[in-house]
């Protein structure tokens, strides 16, 4: 039985403590360092969602801006906030680290929501109020005012952008996968990671979103900079307790010089041996058959040359984008759940009794089944699937987006299905029928989010190189954004191909569940495309550990030897 773990260097050759020294791990990392870590994506997540939530009626009602310019002015924040990630994965990894990184992220976007704070509740922010929009023609908000509003919003990207990219590869940090103990709390960290974010979302879209149009404006924006303010803070409090990853110079010059050079010496014949390569035995990642067309970049030869190191790092990079391209759909799928879902809901009865549900508080159930679902996956799947497996991960991180893009097109056949059942009543029989009607679809895609979030997640991060793995989370970041403008792409395409016919602001009248149903052929074909891509991957680390219960079950003891400067740990019966 083949036990293989991290080479030796990868994990804790180049960490240190806060004062530079080799990290003493008995003092440093674990959960405690892990949690503090996360309190500030959750006190992220709670201003940004609390935000773009709850944006538009500010813009629509206060500023008196268009529906279709104020939903522009959401979808560009936070299409920029996720695409900013890539900038805040270079500078984590090229010169500042991980912890500095997010430290000065987590001020700047404290700092941005104290301006939004202030562009919301200082009167000569806003045009003068508009009592009856119908009957008068309402001033915009002048330029001026906007640029206030602006500057709060994009100065929230930046700082979110640098938190988003580096703070859950910061908090994996805290955890050394040589180590069996510590990788099999690894496992459970990405999912705890998104629980965390996905309560933080939850309490956003309850509490803030309830502040804001009933309190007021200032108020639900204050709790969210001084919940940021408090995240900093506790961030700062566990300096001498965390590991620290030294930045390892700029990512990008790596990728670019090794690209560059291996098509200057594209004509050079490879060398008799391997073994010839520049530092091919002081390479700290194994050496792989696959795209050697880059290996004529560590050709030695009169021109620069890079290193089997640098050649193999590129290799991962390279190897990440088939799962990238299929992960974008994902994503489409998933902001159907914030527009044409509401609009849905907005056609059907949403009464409780008395008391009117407002359509977007129907996110309620799509978060609710988020944690519901990262719950059961730490205490009811992962434990079944490893006794299953006999390995620690139980469910690799490439299952778990499998899992997810199945959920996320049953989602659309389910979201296809009711809404031609909602349109069918009203024109036939001038029933709406009950909003609830909306939760299998919330349900399905949500589940789906559990899976596919944690996992891809956990893949760029496992599978990047050490010094690009800020850079790689930025990558997993754009497949939101991705996702977010696909789905506009595809809305206009939609549109102009049925001249309006399918998707028009009176859902009586159109097709919507067409819609649907195209996105759900389009994910059965991504789905193949993925299978395809998975099938061929080979993890960087094939982390098939038995965990120490069934190590004692099986009476077993662990041997290491090194294999090609591989840290593999071999379990031997006893005799």
């Amino acid at each position: 039985m083949v036990l293989a773990g991290n080479h030796a260097g990868e994990d804790g050759g180049n960490l240190v403590d806060f004062r530079g020294k080799p990290v003493d791990k008995s003092r440093t990392g674990g959960w405690l360092a892990a949690g503090l870590i996360l309190g500030t994506e959750l006190s992220e997540r709670i201003c940004v969602m609390g935000i773009s939530m709850n944006l538009v009626t500010y813009l629509v009602g206060d500023l008196h801006l268009s529906s279709a310019k104020s939903a522009n002015i959401v979808t560009n924040f936070m299409g920029t906030l996720n695409l900013l990630g890539l900038l805040g994965g270079f500078v984590a990894d090229a010169k500042l680290g991980r912890y500095l990184t997010v430290a000065i992220s987590a001020s700047i976007t404290a700092l941005g929501v104290t301006l939004l704070t202030l562009a919301t509740t200082i009167p000569s922010m806003r045009p003068p109020p508009c009592q009856n929009p119908r009957k008068q023609q309402c001033i915009e908000a002048s330029g001026r005012q906007l640029a206030m509003l602006y500057t709060a919003l994009y100065t929230i990207a930046v700082g979110g952008g640098g938190i988003k990219s580096n703070v859950s590869g910061f908090g994996s940090d805290q955890f050394d996968t040589s180590n069996p103990k510590e990788e099999k709390a690894m496992i459970y960290f990405f999912n705890r990671f998104y629980f965390c974010i996905s309560l933080g979302s939850l309490f956003a879209v309850t509490f803030l979103v309830y502040i804001q149009d009933n309190v007021g404006r200032g108020w639900g924006y204050g709790i969210s900079a001084g919940t940021m303010i408090i995240a900093v803070g506790i961030l700062l409090c566990g300096t001498m307790l965390y590991r620290f990853r030294k930045p390892q110079g700029s990512p990008l010059t790596v990728i670019s010089r090794v690209l560059y050079l291996a098509w200057k010496k594209r004509s050079v014949p490879y060398p008799p041996q391997v073994t010839m390569l520049n530092e091919y035995y002081n390479s700290t990642a194994p050496h792989t058959e696959k795209l050697r067309c880059l290996d004529k970049a560590a050709i030695i030869t009169t021109l620069k040359t890079s290193t089997v190191t640098q050649v193999e790092e590129v290799k991962m990079v390279i190897m990440l984008l088939p799962i990238w391209s299929t992960c974008i759909l994902f994503w489409t799928v998933y902001s159907q759940m914030n527009t044409f879902t509401i609009e849905q809901a907005t056609f059907m009865d949403r009464k409780l009794g008395t008391f009117e549900i407002p359509a977007g508080s129907f996110s309620f159930f799509l978060f609710i089944t988020i944690l519901l679902f990262t719950s059961l996956n730490e205490r009811v799947f992962v434990p079944i699937a490893r006794k299953i497996t006999h390995t620690v991960q139980g469910i690799t991180c490439l299952q778990r987006v499998g899992i997810g893009l199945v959920f996320s097109i049953i989602g659309m056949v389910a979201a296809a299905l009711v809404e031609k059942k909602r349109r069918d009543s009203f024109v036939h029989n001038n029933i709406r029928i009950m909003a609830f009607w909306l939760v299998p679809q919330f349900f399905l895609v949500g589940a789906g989010e559990a899976f596919a979030y944690v996992g891809q997640l956990e893949f760029f991060i496992r599978e990047a190189p050490e010094r690009m793995k800020s850079m790689s989370t930025g990558l997993f970041l754009s497949t939101l954004s991705m996702g977010y403008f696909v789905s506009s792409l595809l809305v206009s395409l939609v549109d102009k191909a049925t001249k309006g016919k399918w998707l028009m602001s009176n859902l009586n009248k159109g097709k919507l569940e067409n819609f649907y149903w195209m996105l759900a052929v389009l994910g059965v074909l991504n789905f193949g495309l993925f299978l395809g891509f998975a099938m061929r991957h080979q993890y960087k680390v094939q982390n098939y550990v038995v965990g120490e219960e069934e190590m004692k079950q099986k009476d077993v003891e662990i041997e290491t030897i090194d294999d090609e400067k591989k840290m593999v740990a071999i379990a031997k019966e006893k005799p």
